[in-house]
């Protein structure tokens, strides 16, 4: 097994894969679910896949979900196994999880007569883009029919060979959008007969910050990001449209509400004072991920029997995002954190250039999935 899931993760990274656009990655899927022999459909959400062990004992159903994509990102890592596709990387461990997936499907199909329940393995596009994969999968019904669902994230914070586990809220809201500020174009020496957008859109952002600084409390959590601004054509000319690509990370539901609320009166406030005019664009919105607090009783159990009660940890809330959310919205869900930090590997985190992956997580993940399903077969 130990071999299998570190080829599947090597032979993934190197063709990685963004967004809906993966028929590289789905190829790879198929083909090794029809090796072990595994039925599976497409029909859920976009460029998904959903396979199912045992799907003659329709009576209760566990679910696991491994995201698949990529990121826009060069790969500076050196690794012999590097990207072979410029400008883009899995530098958030994705190539990893369905790595683990696979191996972890292999290790049920095997054991499929002692398994008393059905078993749904959901390969997931688009975890990183909009619209969210996990949003469009359960909008087609993927969660109807199940009981349970776990999923794992390799995480930085915590050293291989560990899990890092929480009861409730692990993940902050993440709400992605756009915000185009519209104006009036003329020359560079005659300003006064323009509206200048990029001007517009800066006095946008720095009063979101003021904003968020004077009118929440700092316990509330509230994070604001401009990742991109997209304006003007020429330094001579006054910029008519600038875009900013914003994000608003909360732990609070109300909190992110409000947040949005002043995000849009700031800039009507602006482009009225200004003479122009703006308009919000929603990208990308995910909820919280919930684990429901039976399943964290239950894992500290039988992540213990696995690792070692020494080697379980307690996960810390963050303000990342993730789309499991959506699943486990609809059914009681618990996501791992799978630790993979090692001190002889480049002290980066995801999303970055240079991240690596300790590959001796894997055969971890591939125990922790498997022993999701084994404990919760039987309900929970």
């Amino acid at each position: 097994m130990e071999s299998y899931v570190k080829k599947i993760r090597r032979e993934i990274h190197e063709y990685p894969e963004i967004g809906f656009d993966l028929p590289r990655t789905l190829a790879l899927i198929r083909r090794e679910l029809d090796e072990i022999g595994i039925e599976y459909t497409e029909k859920y959400g976009k460029s998904s896949i959903v396979a199912t062990i045992n799907p003659e004992k329709s009576g209760y159903t566990v679910a696991l979900r491994a995201d698949m994509d990529a990121l826009p990102i060069k790969e500076e890592t050196g690794l012999p196994y590097s990207s072979k596709i410029d400008g883009q990387m899995h530098a958030c461990g994705h190539d990893a999880h369905t790595a683990i997936l696979l191996a972890t499907a292999r290790e049920l199909y095997a054991m499929r007569d002692r398994i008393s329940c059905r078993v749904k393995l959901i390969f997931q596009a688009a975890e990183e883009y909009a619209p969210s994969g996990a949003m469009l999968m359960a909008r087609d019904g993927v969660m109807d029919d199940v009981d349970v669902i776990g999923g794992l994230h390799v995480d930085t914070n915590h050293p291989t060979g560990t899990v890092g586990l929480l009861s409730g809220e692990l993940s902050a809201i993440s709400d992605g959008f756009v915000l185009k500020f519209f104006g009036k174009a003329a020359h560079a020496a005659r300003q006064h007969q323009g509206t200048d957008a990029i001007l517009m859109a800066v006095s946008a952002i720095t009063e979101i910050e003021m904003m968020i600084a004077k009118r929440f409390d700092a316990k509330d959590s509230v994070i604001f990001n401009v990742g991109s601004i997209h304006g003007g054509i020429a330094n001579n000319i006054v910029c008519d449209e600038c875009e900013l690509y914003c994000t608003v990370r909360t732990m609070k539901e109300d909190v992110g509400n409000r947040v949005k609320e002043y995000v849009l009166d700031v800039c009507e406030g602006v482009t009225r004072a200004w003479g122009g005019s703006y308009e919000h664009i929603q990208k990308k919105y995910y909820p919280i991920v919930y684990n429901d607090p039976r399943l964290h009783e239950r894992a500290k159990k039988f992540v213990a029997s696995l690792i070692g009660e020494e080697n379980v940890e307690a996960a810390a809330r963050g303000l990342g995002g993730e789309d499991f959310a959506y699943f486990a919205k609809e059914k009681p869900g618990y996501f791992f954190r799978l630790g993979t930090k090692n001190d002889s590997l480049p002290r980066v985190g995801v999303h970055n250039g240079k991240f690596t992956l300790d590959e001796d997580c894997l055969p971890i993940g591939v125990k922790l999935l498997t022993g999701f399903v084994l404990d919760s077969m039987n309900g929970i």
